[in-house]
C-alpha cells in the first residue's frame, strides 16, 4: 500500500473510484436511476480539472501493489467564514473502491491526511456525512470525529436528504 498525493494523470482512477464508491455506499439512500446515470468520463473531466488549477485541493490515492488507485482523499481550506481557514480544513471527500471497505485502506488513507494536514498548519477539520449513512458516520466515528450539531437539508440525485456536519480535532 502507498499513498501520495494524485496527480493530473490520476484523474480517471480517481472518478472511477468516486463513481463506484458513491454506487454501492449510497445505495439506500439515492435513486437507483441518478447512481447508475453517475459517469466516470465526466467525472474525469472534473477531477482533471481539479487536480490542475493552481487554487487546487490537496488530493491523496491511495494505491494497491499493482499501482492501482483504490482510495481518494480531498481537503483544503474551511470554504466559508465560519471557521478560521488558516487552522480549520474541510476533509471534502474520502472514498474507497468497495472492494477495499474493511481492509484498513480508509484508515490509513485518513491517517495520511490527517498527518499533511497538520503538517501544514491545520489543527481541526470538519466534513459533512450524509445522515443516513450509517458506514461512514461509524467510520469517521471510530476515528474520533463527532457531529458537532450543524445539520443541513441539500437535494442529491432528486431526493432531499439530511447532512451532519462533524468535526474533529486534528493533534489528538
Amino acid at each position: 500500500m502507498r499513498i501520495r498525493e494524485a496527480l493530473p494523470a490520476d484523474a480517471a482512477a480517481v472518478a472511477a473510484v468516486h463513481v463506484l464508491s458513491w454506487q454501492a455506499a449510497y445505495r439506500d439512500l439515492l435513486p437507483g436511476p441518478y447512481l447508475d446515470a453517475l459517469d466516470i468520463e465526466e467525472r474525469t473531466a472534473t477531477w482533471r480539472t481539479r487536480l490542475t488549477t493552481p487554487d487546487r485541493p490537496t488530493v491523496l490515492v491511495e494505491t494497491g501493489p499493482d499501482e492501482r488507485v483504490r482510495a481518494f482523499s480531498c481537503f483544503r481550506a474551511w470554504p466559508d467564514e465560519e471557521f478560521d481557514r488558516s487552522t480549520t480544513a474541510e476533509l471534502a471527500a474520502l472514498y474507497a473502491l468497495p472492494e477495499v471497505w474493511g481492509t484498513g485502506v480508509g484508515r490509513s488513507l485518513l491517517a495520511a491526511s490527517t498527518e499533511v494536514l497538520l503538517a501544514t498548519g491545520f489543527r481541526t477539520a470538519a466534513l459533512w456525512v450524509f445522515a443516513g449513512n450509517t458506514r461512514g458516520r461509524r467510520f469517521y466515528e471510530a476515528a474520533g470525529w463527532r457531529p458537532d450539531g450543524a445539520a443541513v437539508r441539500e437535494e442529491t440525485g432528486g431526493r432531499v436528504l439530511g447532512e451532519l456536519r462533524y468535526r474533529a480535532d486534528l493533534f489528538d
